[in-house]
């Protein structure tokens, strides 16, 4: 069984352009877990996407 990694879901969202509700909360819950370098520049890669607009956080569009 493969195991959603952080890196996976940063991807998948720059990829996609759009981080669900489900994948954010799920980020949340990683990032207080032990995770890999890697993990922690996909995620400050996701953070600089989210910055420049180019990924979309479905939190962010409910609460508009």
């Amino acid at each position: 069984m493969h195991m959603v990694l952080i890196r996976d879901i940063a991807h998948n969202a720059i990829t996609t352009g759009s981080l669900s509700l489900a994948n954010e909360q799920k980020l949340r819950l990683m990032l207080k877990q032990k995770y890999e370098q890697e993990d922690l520049e996909a995620f400050m890669n996701l953070q600089q996407a989210v910055i420049l607009g180019k990924v979309k956080q479905q939190s962010r569009q409910i609460a508009s």
